[in-house]
């Protein structure tokens, strides 16, 4: 709650009339321009209260026309009639002209977004774009200079939005951002500028006669659109990227500006208002548009929503009958929209949330008109001021600058005060029941009350306090805080409190030190004062004394609260034990905890209200704490008489949850004791059309009433400010005497710790009922029904004793207690428990109880639709014991029971009944209404009605009793009803007609009387077909009865096979020979049959040579072996599908496991005679036998399957077996085959076989590439695995290392022979020639390529080598064919030449 205390501004004394006013952007600094007719023109600077500054006059002849604030710099851009242009710097008060540019008056002033540009233009129309430098002083010439031969009217920039900075467009431009791209092209010369030009400042700017242009600081200008007559404002919508256009009738023009400079037009509207008159528009945040036009009504516009609405003042806030609005102003940052009246009236709107939750405005209903502020003359001009309490008004003779003030108020001793006005006060007497209204000369700033007396004291101009009281008068001090006990007033100074006398006398003073800081909190209790300090100290005095003694010691807080930024509230309690403090943290954001200080224990505790919980774990009922968490307290007080009892109020946090909003503000109570700490007393909503929690004082919570909303007796009388809620704890003992009182405060503290005894005793000498059931109730806010049971006992309260006691079954404790709370007539409290334990279903026969329908239907209807139908029916029996029928019948069809009681309800209203049926056209209520005129005889209305409900039993039954049967049978021969087929039948039967009997009884499907009738009278043929389609019983019945003819043995057994009795199926059919029966009776046996069944039928297929049928049933007696040597003998091939049918499960109990393997071996062995190898693997390896089930897998010689059977078998002989056969295979080519060998061989640790192997590899090197040096390093290997092989006997082992050994060291010689040959080929040629000197050099070396070596070292050339002529005859040596009987005669060898040949020839292709 706020008011606005207005100071005149102080110009000086040869100033005229003001005429333009504005306030700077960023500092409260206000420029208002007058004119006098002997002075001329001026223009000054004011502070927030009006003071003068002396230093910022300026003078001129002429009137100024135009003033605008540079958007950072305290640089005041002023435009005068004489078109001079001037700056003036505040507070130096600097004056500088622009060049002279203009030869007219100023029409149009404007600053840029940063400020670097400053754009002026003239009434003949000459328009200028001056550069301006850090400091706001213009550099040099006009950047651009543009005459447009009109009057200039209004102007505006476009505002730079941050994405278009140049470094960051140029990295978007070179990471491939074509927007990015597109603002760096050069446009083409004469097209005029882009709006969205990257470089430079684009401006819009109107000329009179309804052009506007668009021009930039690069001297470019071209026009872009035109409306119909004088533009009156210009306006860039930046979200949309929109320009709007308003002309002096109100034609609101929107235009979207296109990338080369065009302007397509979007929208065009004709705004209300007042013709004629010159509008004041203030352009709100999200696209508001607000006018006034000298109407009764402000008009707000919604461009973004094309949505309008208008905002009208309320005479019954105190605006006058005929009251016109002329001028208009928003603060967006505090969502108040201000208006100038005709009467000298400021008017307020403030802005509220939308229902979404969201806080958008969207409609003028959202807007609430606040109370008006009083001021002087016809308001013309209003705007808000930089700091957010500021408000300029200009009327015609004046200026005035409204400063928000929120409203002083106190309580004590059972007297409140609250201001109404800057210097009004309004003064509640609760123990006399008196009212008064006083009034001031001058703002009151704040106020305080004593127990004999009240003070008031106010703040003038000269920051001086003065104080005033009805017996001693007034002084002046300058204080910014006051407190008041007794004749006593406390006020502040640097580093002291003063104690003064109602007459200002100080009587003593009460230091502080350096360390502990300024006081700047005062606050009085009883007889104590609590002190805070801007250094977060707090001190605690006691009063009680004839001078004011300190209570305890100065408390440093910083070193206890971390992140501590200052001290907003310090209060005691009436004891001075407790102190209780609320801070603000570092970043000025308010604390979400309430500190409590112990004064005798000297510790520092706290309850968190964004957490829910307080700093130890002592707090009692923490599952009352879910609605008190995501809030920070904004107010606390004391109880003035009892030293526990403390309260405080809390506000909701800013939430983006679309969860159903908590309420904003909530009253929490506490118990705080040093013994148990913080006890939670009570907490609940703020009441509706309270402003804020003034005082407690036990019974009462005071609240001070907001502005329009309060109560009052008489139309005139003073408003009643503040109003007050009784405790919890003590409705209904709002009179009680003190012992009461106190008793019932101790009851409250007792239940709450849970000390029964003490509570109980608390109340032991209380014998009023009265009192009785207020503890009741509090045991509902508690939930102890245990107390709650003997507060009934003593109230007398039989019923509700018992209603809790069957309340017991529920197992929520909220819903047995909101069950106390019904009893006791807490019904909200009931309703809120429910709903707390989300039992919808006692919610839901709650409200019905009460006879809250709509609430009782909405809730079954969202929550407890189980029992929506029940609802639907208890409400139209309600409606139908209220008389209301036509609305108790409709809630009867939705509980659709309409049937039944829609019927019994009309029965009287025989005609509305009939209408009712008809209307609703339903099949059972035509049914009922035909059986209702049967009973009265009327048949033929009956056969209708019945008609209508497709009723064809009562339609046969009725033609029957008629004597109609043809019209009977037509009817059950078309609709075949069963029923209406069976009475046919049976009146057919009555009266002997035995072939319409059966063939109605075959209709209605009862076979087993058409059965009885056709044995009866000998009817053979139809007899078979009615017991084909009859159940099982009468198939059995029909058989035995053409078993016993003997006529018709077929039928008998396909009747017992159809019966599924096959075991007398088969008899009969074995014995009279009926093979085909056999046949199919076959096909339906299973494992379930006989087993003896199954062995006759498979011997019969044997004997007539079906033996796949024979091997069926085999399989399906379980005679596998059997089975399996039918197989065999006839050779049947064994499919998967017979061969997992012979498959027994593990878990099987019929044969063993060896039986089980044993029979899988057999599966196996004959899927390996008749080749199928897959099968026989998968056999063997359910058999466990993976070895066999390996050589299956290598018969068929699946490679893939025979390597993956061999990694997850992880035996050593299926790892051998698989390697050998992946030999067999061209393992040279494939890498993944050799791989695969050499770790089959290394997994099956057969390091021989893998010695073999890499001997195999080495050869194929030297036969198939020549590559000695691969040779000897898979020799190598070989000798490693070789070495690890275990042989028969050590000399047969140490005969194969040396053999091995022997190869490696040929191969190794023959291999360095080969490298040396390079640096020394003399010596590589001795090497190669002793290898072949040795006798058993082939086939570790061939001798082929060892003769080839040395006849290209004796035929090639080589450099420096000078006997290459002499080395011929040694090749030819060497190619001459051998001596017979020579070395590599008796080996077949090839010839010298050959091997030499073949050597020089692999050499080439290496």
């Amino acid at each position: 709650m706020a008011v606005y205390f207005d100071h005149r501004i102080e110009p000086p004394e040869s100033n005229g009339d003001p005429t333009h006013m504005t306030w700077h952007s960023t500092q409260p600094v206000l420029a208002v321009s007058s004119m006098s007719p002997e002075t001329g023109g001026a223009v000054d600077l004011y502070l927030q209260q009006g003071e003068h500054v002396a230093s910022c006059h300026v003078q001129r002849s002429s009137p100024a026309s135009v003033l605008r604030w540079h958007p950072s710099k305290a640089v005041l851009a002023v435009g005068w009639h004489a078109g001079e242009v001037l700056l003036l710097s505040h507070p130096s008060g600097e004056q500088g002209s622009l060049p002279a540019a203009h030869t007219s008056g100023i029409a149009v002033l404007e600053w840029n977004g940063a400020g670097s540009r400053l754009l002026t233009g003239d009434q003949t129309g000459v328009l200028a774009l001056w550069k301006v430098d850090a400091r706001g002083r213009v550099q040099g010439p006009p950047l651009a200079k543009h005459s447009y031969g009109k009057a200039l009217t209004c102007c505006v920039f476009r505002p730079v939005a941050p994405a278009e900075d140049v470094a960051q467009l140029a990295r978007a431009a070179v990471s491939g951002d074509e927007s990015a791209l597109d603002m760096f092209n050069w446009r083409t010369p004469g097209t005029g500028p882009s709006p969205k030009t990257q470089e430079g400042t684009v401006f819009f700017v109107s000329t009179d006669d309804g052009c506007v242009h668009c021009g930039d600081d690069k001297g470019r200008s071209s026009p872009v659109l035109t409306v119909d007559g004088h533009v009156q404002r210009l306006l860039y919508l930046e979200r949309r990227g929109v320009l709007a256009v308003i002309t002096e009738n109100l034609l609101l023009s929107q235009y979207r500006l296109g990338p080369e400079g065009g302007a397509q037009e979007i929208m065009k509207v004709k705004l209300s208002g007042r013709s004629g008159q010159i509008a004041d528009i203030a352009w709100a945040e999200r696209g508001l548009l607000v006018t006034a036009t000298g109407e009764q009504v402000i008009r707000l516009w919604d461009l973004e929503r094309d949505d309008n609405s208008v905002l009208a003042l309320d005479e019954s806030l105190g605006f006058e009958k005929g009251e016109t609005l002329h001028c208009v102003a928003h603060c967006a940052a505090k969502g108040l929209l201000a208006a100038g009246t005709s009467r000298g009236r400021i008017a307020m709107w403030r802005s509220v949330p939308s229902a979404s939750g969201h806080g958008e405005v969207e409609s003028g209903c959202q807007w609430k008109l606040q109370t008006p502020t009083e001021v002087e003359g016809n308001v013309s001009q209003l705007q808000w001021g930089s700091g957010l309490n500021l408000l300029a008004a200009r009327s015609i003779s004046t200026v005035l600058i409204l400063s928000e003030h929120v409203m002083s108020t106190h309580f004590s001793q059972q007297v409140a005060a609250v201001q109404l006005t800057p210097n009004q006060l309004s003064v509640t007497y609760f123990s006399a029941g008196k009212q008064l209204r006083l009034c001031s000369d001058t703002h009151i700033k704040g106020v305080c009350i004593t127990k004999v007396r009240e003070v008031r004291f106010w703040l003038n101009r000269s920051s001086f306090t003065s104080f005033w009281s009805w017996f001693s008068g007034s002084f002046l001090c300058e204080s910014s805080a006051l407190a008041v006990h007794g004749g006593d007033i406390y006020t502040v100074e640097p580093q002291r409190v003063q104690v003064r006398t109602m007459q200002g006398t100080v009587k003593q003073l009460l230091p502080f030190s350096e360390a502990e800081g300024n006081p700047v909190l005062l606050s009085v209790c009883q007889s104590f004062l609590a002190v805070g300090t801007d250094s977060a100290h707090v001190k605690v005095y006691d009063l009680s004394r004839r001078e004011a003694k300190p209570h305890c010691a100065a408390k440093n807080l910083r070193d206890q609260i971390p992140n501590l930024g200052a001290l907003v509230s310090v209060k005691c309690n009436s004891t001075g034990s407790q102190i209780s403090i609320l801070v603000t943290q570092v970043n000025g954001r308010p604390d979400h905890r309430v500190y409590f200080y112990d004064v005798e224990m000297d510790t520092l505790s706290y309850f968190d209200f964004f957490t829910g919980r307080p700093a130890t774990a002592g707090l009692q009922n923490l599952d009352r704490m879910a609605e008190l968490h995501g809030r920070f307290p904004i107010s606390q007080f004391w109880d003035e008489s009892e030293p526990r009892l403390f309260v405080c109020e809390t506000l909701l946090k800013a939430t983006s949850s679309q969860q159903p909003a908590p309420p904003d503000v909530i009253v929490v109570s506490f118990f705080c004791t040093q013994e148990h700490g913080l006890l939670l007393q009570d907490c609940y909503p703020r009441p509706a059309g309270v402003e804020a929690l003034l005082a407690m004082d036990v019974p009462f919570y005071y609240f001070t009433c907001k502005v329009g909303e309060q109560p009052s007796a008489q139309p005139n009388s003073t408003p009643h400010m503040v109003s007050r809620r009784v405790l919890r704890d003590f409705t209904g003992l709002e009179d009680c005497d003190k012992p009461t009182r106190d008793a019932m405060l101790n009851f409250s503290f007792y239940l709450t710790i849970g000390d029964m005894d003490e509570a109980f005793k608390s109340i032991r000498l209380i014998k009023s009922k009265t009192v009785w059931e207020n503890m009741a109730r509090m045991c509902v806010k508690s939930r102890r029904l245990d107390v709650a049971r003997v507060c009934l006992g003593n109230m007398g309260h039989a019923q509700g004793a018992r209603a809790l006691r069957e309340a017991e079954v529920h197992p929520e404790l909220e819903a047995r207690v909101a069950v106390l709370a019904i009893q006791l007539g807490m019904l909200d409290d009931a309703e809120r428990l429910y709903k707390s334990c989300k039992r919808y279903d006692l919610l839901n026969k709650f409200y019905q109880a009460t006879g809250q329908w709509q609430q009782a239907l909405e809730t079954a209807e969202t929550n407890d639709r189980v029992h929506l139908r029940t609802t639907y029916y208890s409400y139209a029996k309600h409606l139908e014991a209220m008389g209301d029928r036509s609305l108790a019948l409709v809630h009867y069809e939705k509980s659709d029971t309409y049937r039944f009681e829609v019927p019994r309800m009309l029965l009287e209203d025989v005609v509305s009944l009939e209408l009712y049926i008809n209307k609703t056209k339903e099949k059972s209520l035509y049914k009922w209404w035909g059986q209702y005129l049967e009973s009265q005889s009327d048949l033929e209305s009956a056969l209708r009605y019945y008609e209508y409900a497709q009723d064809y039993l009562s339609l046969v039954r009725v033609y029957c009793y008629l004597g109609n049967l043809q019209k009977a049978a037509e009817i059950a021969n078309e609709t075949g009803n069963r029923a209406a087929s069976y009475h046919l039948a049976r009146q057919y039967e009555s009266q002997e007609d035995i072939k319409q009997s059966v063939h109605f009884y075959t209709r209605a499907q009862a076979y087993n009387n058409a059965i009885r009738l056709c044995k009866e009278n000998g009817l053979d043929d139809q007899l078979m077909n009615l017991a084909l389609l009859s159940n099982p019983e009468d198939m059995m019945e029909a058989a035995c009865y053409y078993e016993e003819k003997g006529d018709h043995m077929d039928r008998a057994v396909m009747l017992y096979h159809k019966a599924g009795h096959f075991s007398k199926a088969l008899e009969l059919a074995f014995s009279t020979q009926q093979f085909g029966a056999l046949q199919l009776i076959a096909e339906d046996l299973d494992e379930n049959s006989d087993p003896t069944l199954l062995s006759r039928c498979s011997d019969f297929f044997i004997k007539h040579s079906q033996y796949e049928k024979a091997v069926e049933l085999l399989v399906v007696a379980k005679k596998y072996h059997e089975a399996l040597q039918l197989c065999l003998d006839q050779n049947l091939t064994i499919s998967e599908e017979f061969a997992e049918s012979m498959t027994v499960s593990r878990d099987s109990k019929e044969i063993s496991e060896e039986a089980r393997r044993d029979l899988l071996e057999r599966i196996a062995d004959c899927c390996m005679r008749q080749g199928n190898y897959h099968l026989a693997t998968k056999k063997y390896t359910q058999a466990g036998s993976k070895v066999k089930a390996m050589k299956a897998l290598l018969k068929s010689g699946d490679t893939e399957k025979i390597v993956f059977f061999a990694g997850v078998s992880r035996q050593k002989e299926i790892y051998i077996m698989a390697a050998n056969y992946l030999q067999s295979l061209d393992w040279r080519s494939d890498p993944e085959i050799m791989k695969n060998i050499i770790g089959f061989y290394t997994k099956g640790r057969a390091p021989d076989l893998l010695a073999g192997f890499y001997e195999a590899c080495a050869q194929v090197e030297i036969d198939e590439y020549q590559n000695y040096e691969k040779a000897l390093g898979a020799l190598s290997e070989a000798y490693k695995c070789l070495s690890k092989a275990k042989a028969l006997s050590a000399e047969e082992q140490d005969r194969r290392l040396a053999r091995m050994q022997h190869r490696i060291s040929l191969v190794k010689r023959f291999v360095q022979a080969r490298r040396l040959f390079e640096e020394d080929p003399a010596e590589a040629v001795l090497l190669c020639k002793s290898l072949l000197e040795e006798a058993e050099l082939d086939p570790a070396v061939r001798i082929g390529d060892a003769y080839g070596f040395l006849v290209e070292h004796y035929c090639l050339p080589h450099p420096g080598r000078d006997d290459q002529a002499s080395a011929l005859p040694e090749c030819g040596l060497l190619c001459e064919p051998a001596e017979p009987g020579g070395p590599a005669a008796g080996s077949g060898a090839a010839p010298h030449g050959c091997h030499a040949r073949q050597g020089q020839q692999a050499r080439q292709r290496g």
